[in-house]
């Protein structure tokens, strides 16, 4: 089978790229640059620039390269952005899944794997979440996630034959090669190394949550063991049939804190950091449950929060974000 991978020159995108492409899969990544990278689509794979806003060229890409299957990462993904441009969100994340699943049905295309996120169980008072605990999200970008999976199911039940997996990422970290960094500098590692780099003391937004050291916990995920999950869900998506919905974490919890003492443990160096006020949007603990993840698709994380630190580090200092 051939499959599309939207959003495949950046960050989690380009990982996955190489993670298919590892496997023999054979793949042609579509991406509109906004944020991705020319560079980190691997030589040799086919590439097409193009927004999946644009049905049209989405759905003459598919049908030249007689793709088989999607997998849907390309969209907006920060939750500070969101709660300041939610219009900007339900139109890529939203509108673009729209547009995206009419190519789909035009191309006759009948495998998708939906890239979706933890944001969706919005502030849950369990200790961990399971695939069926209710999802509530309390951000626009959240709200958008669980948009996205409504619609790809929507079109499963409306009587086309759409063979489907949806992974809810928790928070991803890391680089799987130092050419594959995180050059977006929204989430907690990259952010924490920018900080450093212009001589400023790393921001902790908020100290008052419900949590040990009062600052936000979230479930860290390397984002090459992310990748290898994609490959397990193509492989489930090969065989078609039933659809399932799986969280992607390591079912573990680390604080705002924990990740700063790691990284000082990777750079051999000291520094302070500063607290600011807490950011609207963000839940004081998301970890997950994996459980059905390991029985069903046979994946389970393989690396920890030294691991990710230690080579988002590597790849920051080989190829430093502009």
């Amino acid at each position: 089978m051939k499959w599309m991978l939207t959003g495949g020159a950046g960050y989690i995108g380009a990982h996955i790229l190489r993670a298919l492409h590892d496997q023999g899969h054979d793949v042609v990544v579509l991406d509109d640059l906004s944020t991705g990278l020319r560079r980190k689509v691997s030589e040799g794979v086919p590439f097409v620039e193009a927004s999946i806003l644009d049905t049209d060229s989405v759905t003459r890409a598919l049908t030249d390269h007689r793709v088989d299957g999607v997998i849907h990462l390309a969209a907006k993904k920060s939750v500070g952005e969101s709660v300041e441009q939610p219009h900007m969100y339900f139109e890529q994340n939203v509108q673009g899944t729209m547009a995206l699943l009419d190519a789909i049905k035009a191309a006759d295309v009948h495998h998708m794997v939906l890239s979706s996120s933890a944001a969706v169980y919005g502030s849950p008072d369990v200790d961990a979440v399971t695939e069926d605990t209710p999802t509530m999200p309390i951000n626009p970008y959240g709200q958008t996630k669980l948009a996205q999976e409504w619609l790809v199911r929507d079109l499963s039940e409306s009587g086309y034959d759409l063979s489907w997996v949806a992974l809810r990422y928790f928070n991803v970290a890391g680089a799987g090669a130092d050419d594959l960094g995180d050059t977006g500098v929204f989430n907690l590692i990259p952010m924490v190394l920018r900080a450093l780099d212009d001589g400023q003391a790393p921001q902790v937004f908020g100290d008052t949550y419900p949590t040990p050291d009062g600052t936000c916990i979230r479930d860290y995920i390397h984002v090459q063991d992310l990748a290898e999950a994609h490959v397990a869900a193509v492989t489930q998506a090969e065989r078609g049939g039933r659809t399932d919905i799986y969280n992607v974490g390591r079912g573990m919890g680390f604080s705002v804190l924990d990740v700063l003492d790691a990284v000082r443990s990777a750079m051999g160096s000291d520094f302070a950091h500063e607290i600011s006020a807490p950011r609207a949007g963000d839940p004081a603990s998301l970890v997950a449950a994996v459980n059905r993840i390991h029985s069903e698709l046979g994946w389970q994380a393989q690396r920890d929060l030294a691991d990710m630190v230690t080579s988002a580090w590597s790849a920051w200092q080989a190829f430093p974000p502009a």
